[in-house]
Parts: structure tokens; C-alpha cells; sequence
């Protein structure tokens, strides 16, 4: 090689060091931004919202004196930016405040009902995903026969349905008349307190212990939520694959691979679901964030203590430190998850690189 090749081949090398450079900062710079804008909008959002922090710390039946030295103590009686100041500060070091209701560190409690739902979410996920994307290739595959019109029609009705109403119905008919399912909550009573881990996971936690039969009750008290989760995501993840294989089996090249001959189920797997794993990738991160953020009803109906049901508590309380900590959380996972999808990409997509 000549040294004129070599000093092009290291110039062209440390181009793309320095591309990757440039899309590692402006991702980071877009997390960031994003992020500030969360921070800004709980900040605004828990400045204008008509209830009084102060008297939901000290009741409304306190004196004057009370409520002003509450009111300081608190930082109100400080400029719109000295508060934004001490929140951004606060959040840094996780400290969301004191819980009005528990009495307890918004932080701890957080993180005591947080794995509860990422449990939930997280199984309805792979329920959804396992039993939506098949369905919706499936469909795709066989457009306009009687396998499309009922994945259709399931798909429809997943999207449809209210899943309180699903829920409520479950517990009516597979625990109150048949007594398949258990009751609600995480455990049955006798169980309660055998596991206590460090990851606040049930599942997890029993798996670590050893307490085989507390995560067999476990397994049976979080199935009936997730699958109806799961079902809701199954419709919104079969309806959107079958788009998309749609759209691959109208490219020229499965025309090509047809022509000449391919194997039918080589061509949707082996190319046509290559060409769709970044939409997937996509919609099934929405959709798991979706359920991380929409798990308030299924909760509410299934007793599940996890951080829909605390935020529930939290707006009938007013608990604004509850409520915006809550609502933090869930962004920054949000974010956690779409940068995750972003590095994904990377692997998956070679055009992105």
C-alpha cells in the first residue's frame, strides 16, 4: 500500500470516529434537551394547578401563622427560578419530596410500587409482542382469506374493548363464579411478607430465594392483568405488522424471489421480517411504554399495588410531590427506553450506522 493510500485510509477512519463522535453528542444532546423539557413541564404544571401544597401538608383547618412558616419552609415564598433551581437540585440527588399520604420519601415509595408495574408491563409486552407479530405476518401473508378476516376481527376487538370493563368482567366470571384466577393483589395473604428482595419484584425476588411455591402464587395473580394488558397490545401490534409485511410483500424483490422460485416461507421470514425488525422495534417500544404509563385502570380493577394505583391515590389526595414524581418517573423511562430502542437500531439496521 502506498503512503498516500494509508494517510487516506486513516483519514477516512478518523472521519467516521469522528461521525460517531457527532451522533453520539447530538443523541445525548436530544436526552438532555428532552429531559430539561420534562423537568420544565412538572415545574410549570405543579406551580399552576389549583390546589395548595401547603394546605395539603397542614390542612386547611390550621392558623395564619401556620400556613406562613409552612409556605417559607417550602420555598414558595422564593422567585420562579430559585424554585426551578432547588427542584432541578432536587431531582439530581432523587429527591422528589414527602409523600402527603404515606408520609413516607416520594423516592422510597416509588421505588416500592414501581416494580409492581414493570412487572405487569413488562409481561403483557411479551404477550402482546409473542402473540400480535406472528398474527399480524400471518394476516399479511394470507390477505383476504377467512385466517385475515378473524385476526382482523381479534385485533379489532382488543382495540376496542375497554380493558376495565374487560377486567371487571374477568374477576366476575373466572374468580367470583368459577373461582379459576385468584383474588386481587400480588399474593395471597398467607404468603405476603415471605420474600422481601432488592429488586421489589415478586417474580424476581421468589426466584432468588428459592420460595417456589411464592412465585407459583405470584405467577397465578399476575396472569389475568397481563393477559388482558397483553391482549391490548396484541391488537395494536398485530394490526401495525400486518401493515408493514404488507408493504414488504409488494417490493420488487419479493416479486424477484417469487420468479425465481423461493420458498414462500423463506421469503417472508428470511426477508421481507428482516426488512420490518426496526418498525417492530419501534412500535413495540410505544407499546411498552404505553403500558408502563397506562396500567392505572387494570390496577385500579385488579387491586395491583403498583404505580398506577399510587398515582390514582395520589390525584384523589392532591399529593402533588406523589403526582409529580410519578409522572417524572414515567418520562424518564420513557426516555431510558426510546434511547435503548435508538442503540438497537444500530445492530439491526446497518444504514444507521
Amino acid at each position: 500500500m502506498s503512503i498516500s493510500q494509508t494517510s487516506g485510509a486513516a483519514s477516512g477512519g478518523g472521519v467516521a470516529v469522528l461521525d460517531a463522535v457527532k451522533k453520539v453528542a447530538t443523541s445525548f444532546s436530544v436526552i438532555l434537551t428532552t429531559l430539561l423539557g420534562l423537568l420544565i413541564i412538572t415545574f410549570v404544571v405543579g406551580r399552576m394547578v389549583p390546589a395548595d401544597p401547603v394546605i395539603a401538608v397542614i390542612g386547611d383547618q390550621a392558623d395564619q401563622a401556620t400556613y406562613e412558616r409552612v409556605h417559607k419552609e417550602m420555598g414558595l415564598d422564593q422567585p420562579l427560578y430559585v424554585q426551578f433551581a432547588t427542584y432541578l437540585s432536587n431531582v439530581v440527588h432523587l429527591n422528589f419530596g414527602q409523600s402527603h399520604v404515606t408520609k413516607n420519601p416520594v423516592a422510597s415509595d416509588l421505588a416500592r410500587v414501581f416494580p409492581a408495574t414493570l412487572e405487569l408491563a413488562t409481561l403483557a409486552t411479551i404477550i402482546g409482542a409473542g402473540l400480535g407479530i406472528p398474527l399480524g405476518i400471518v394476516s399479511a401473508v394470507r390477505k383476504g382469506t377467512w385466517v385475515d378476516h378473524l385476526a382482523r376481527v381479534v385485533g379489532l376487538l382488543g382495540h376496542s374493548t375497554p380493558i376495565f370493563w374487560l377486567g371487571t368482567i374477568v374477576i366476575l366470571v373466572f374468580y367470583a363464579k368459577f373461582g379459576l384466577i385468584p383474588g386481587s393483589g400480588r399474593l395471597d395473604v398467607y404468603n405476603e411478607g415471605l420474600v422481601e428482595g432488592p429488586t421489589n419484584s415478586i417474580l424476581v425476588d421468589a426466584i432468588i430465594a428459592g420460595e417456589w411455591e411464592v412465585f407459583r402464587d405470584a405467577l397465578l395473580h399476575v396472569t389475568a392483568p397481563a393477559l388482558i394488558l397483553g391482549y391490548a397490545a396484541m391488537a395494536y401490534l398485530s394490526r401495525m405488522s400486518r401493515s408493514f409485511m404488507l408493504e414488504q410483500l409488494r417490493q420488487e424483490y419479493v416479486l424477484t424471489a417469487k420468479a425465481k422460485g423461493l420458498d414462500q416461507r423463506a421469503i417472508v421470514w428470511r426477508h421481507a421480517f428482516r426488512n420490518i425488525r426496526v418498525q417492530l422495534l419501534t412500535i413495540v417500544a410505544l407499546a411498552y411504554c404505553g403500558l408502563l404509563d397506562g396500567t392505572v385502570l387494570i390496577e385500579t380493577v385488579f387491586a395491583w399495588p403498583g404505580l398506577g394505583q399510587y398515582l390514582t391515590s395520589a390525584l384523589f389526595f392532591a399529593d402533588m410531590n406523589a403526582i409529580l414524581g410519578s409522572v417524572l418517573l414515567i418520562g424518564i423511562i420513557s426516555i431510558v427506553i426510546n434511547l435503548l430502542s435508538d442503540i438497537a437500531y444500530r445492530f439491526l439496521d446497518p444504514r444507521t450506522r
